[in-house]
């Protein structure tokens, strides 16, 4: 299979040889450098291999493999050039990724500290500097993700995808970073520690989407009907609204416009994690349904407290 694949090319054609012998360079190349399955794929198989080979030869069409035959002279030299064409291909793939780009993200905070070293070789594996130079960690991955899940007292509020990290948010991941190193006692891969503050902080987690209100629209249809017009109520509706502004926190003062939009879309408006909205929101909908009473003025109310967000500074 291997010397026909190169006999294909020769004879100017891209059959099944071919792709065979790229699919199987594919999963060398995996198995060497520890890339993640392509999108779709929990993990590696035949059938995911074979995804990357036609993403590629879509991408850059046959003629790429054409223009590494002509740069070979025999079936090894091709492969070698295949597998350099592969492992590229597989490089720019994973830092589309949102591990890809919290892995570059950590290599940075890790490159810039002295606390830690980058071993020599593939794939990319950090150690802290005191540790043996040839202290490779080899156990389980749910091993480091209890150790990291142990650790009390740092949390993510903001988690900005450009531009520099908040220091709160420094703090946190080498925290983590620290423990799970020091628990390892030798070099870890780049990939598992992403894995680890993945799950950590579930910074790579789905949006959850959550209603604010499942009460038969008690407080949202008084919104949606008087949140552009209405005005407010100068007597009774000022002085409930002015009550229950007081009790609102901050957050909760910033999410009142937006009675409507899912968790997701607070945690943007917020800059915090998506559970901690969720439970924000949560708070928001208690408070007003207790507050706003079946012989209060609701949508004088909720105009009253509509103007205090507008005029507030966040």
């Amino acid at each position: 299979m291997t010397d026909s694949a190169y006999e294909e090319l020769q004879t100017g054609g891209f059959g099944p040889a071919t792709f065979e012998l790229l699919r199987r360079l594919v999963l060398q190349v995996r198995r060497a450098y520890g890339f993640p399955p392509p999108e779709g794929y929990a993990q590696w198989s035949d059938e995911a291999a074979y995804e990357v080979v036609l993403a590629m030869v879509t991408a850059k069409g046959q003629e790429f493999v054409t223009r590494c035959f002509t740069l070979t002279a025999n079936q090894e030299s091709l492969e070698r050039v295949l597998l350099a064409s592969i492992k590229y291909h597989l490089i720019d793939e994973a830092k589309k990724t949102p591990r890809g780009k919290l892995r570059r993200r950590i290599a940075r905070l890790m490159d810039g500290d002295a606390a830690y070293r980058k071993s020599n070789g593939s794939p990319p594996r950090w150690a802290l500097s005191d540790h043996a130079e040839e202290a490779v960690w080899q156990g389980n991955l749910d091993d480091l993700i209890t150790q990291a899940a142990r650790v009390r007292g740092v949390g993510i509020t903001r988690w900005n995808h450009a531009g520099p990290t908040p220091r709160q948010t420094v703090h946190a991941l080498k925290t983590i970073l620290l423990c799970v190193l020091q628990h390892a006692q030798g070099a870890v891969r780049e990939e598992d520690l992403a894995k680890v503050l993945e799950a950590r902080f579930e910074l790579l987690a789905p949006a959850r989407v959550t209603r604010l209100f499942a009460d038969e629209g008690t407080v949202v249809g008084a919104v949606e009907q008087h949140a552009a017009t209405i005005a407010p109520d100068p007597t009774a509706a000022e002085g409930e609204a002015e009550d229950i502004w007081q009790r609102l926190s901050p957050n909760e003062r910033l999410l009142l416009p937006y009675l409507e939009e899912d968790a997701h879309h607070a945690a943007q408006l917020l800059e915090i994690r998506h559970n901690h909205a969720a439970a924000v929101l949560s708070n928001l909908k208690t408070k007003l349904r207790d507050a706003l009473s079946e012989d209060s003025d609701r949508p004088a109310t909720m105009g009253a407290l509509l103007g205090r967000c507008h005029s507030a500074v966040p």
